[in-house]
């Protein structure tokens, strides 16, 4: 059986087709997930906090599939992922005008929110009724946030995930090679969502909350995921906004996206061109991203 290599989370990888070809002879009656963490595990495939890279392995299956190089079983529901093609739930939640000013909200709360919780389904109604992009699915590393006044009222909400497979304007301001990018993509996350919501009228309080998220979000991911992060991206769509208040915030314009969509690898899917802005999380962040070793 000749050897094959794929790019999963930018790392190289060369499975072992022999092992997942036995483990689906000896078990017939697996689906797909229990093969996946049997994978995880006979590999010791694991992320910096020791978490099981699952969602990994079922995107190394799916390409491996896709490839020809091995056969699945069957899907046991419709979707691999138990959010995508279901609508959110309505979660009642306070909407009165809040107009004012900034210092009337604090001392600010924001909430790292868990998957499955309450709080993540407040934060996945609020996106799809009030965000444009509304919120289908979260897929490997991401870090959500609510935030609220010093007494209890919803403000905002933040989403980071992973970053930009490629980005001509974001690479050559980084100074990534195409090599070096897919080894430390991992250390630089993408703003995927932010939304004030639409009651809440308080001037700055937007570029206030990119940088009180600036932060936190490295002991925040670190304590998650088990490593730091050094950059922050953001994409914003030109035609809608005018990215005034990431400008407030320090965030640097280094240029506009090509059209394409974010994890677009076969140059295929055509999107509004966006303006590019990242925030470098330490001085020393192009050492951090652009190391070899």
């Amino acid at each position: 059986m000749h050897p094959i290599t794929v790019t999963i989370q930018g790392q190289r990888c060369s499975p072992d087709l022999s092992l997942i070809e036995r483990l689906l002879s000896e078990h017939p009656d697996w689906g797909r997930s229990r093969l996946s963490v049997a994978l995880c595990e006979q590999w010791n495939w694991r992320a910096a906090n020791g978490q099981l890279k699952d969602m990994a392995c079922r995107s190394l299956l799916l390409r491996l599939e896709r490839a020809g190089a091995i056969r699945l079983p069957p899907r046991q529901r419709k979707s691999p992922n138990g959010y995508r093609n279901r609508t959110s739930r309505w979660v009642p939640h306070c909407s009165e005008p809040m107009v004012g000013a900034l210092k009337d909200l604090r001392p600010l709360q924001i909430s790292c929110v868990e998957n499955a919780s309450d709080q993540d389904r407040l934060f996945r109604c609020l996106l799809n009724t009030y965000h444009y992009l509304g919120l289908r699915n979260t897929v490997g590393e991401n870090m959500k946030y609510l935030v609220y006044s010093h007494d209890g009222r919803l403000l905002a909400c933040l989403l980071f995930g992973a970053a930009a497979w490629q980005c001509r304007a974001r690479d050559a301001w980084i100074g990534w090679q195409p090599a070096t990018r897919e080894r430390n993509l991992a250390y630089l996350a993408n703003n995927t969502r932010f939304l004030v919501l639409p009651w809440v009228r308080m001037p700055h309080l937007a570029s206030h909350l990119l940088s009180r998220i600036a932060r936190r979000i490295q002991a925040d991911w670190r304590a998650k995921y088990g490593h730091s992060l050094y950059c922050l991206e953001t994409f914003v769509d030109s035609t809608r906004y005018r990215g005034v208040c990431y400008q407030a915030a320090n965030w640097q314009r280094v240029g506009e996206s090509s059209g394409r969509s974010r994890n677009d690898r076969q140059h295929r899917l055509r999107v509004p061109r966006k303006a590019v802005y990242l925030y470098p999380l330490s001085r020393r962040f192009r050492a951090h991203l652009c190391d070899d070793t």
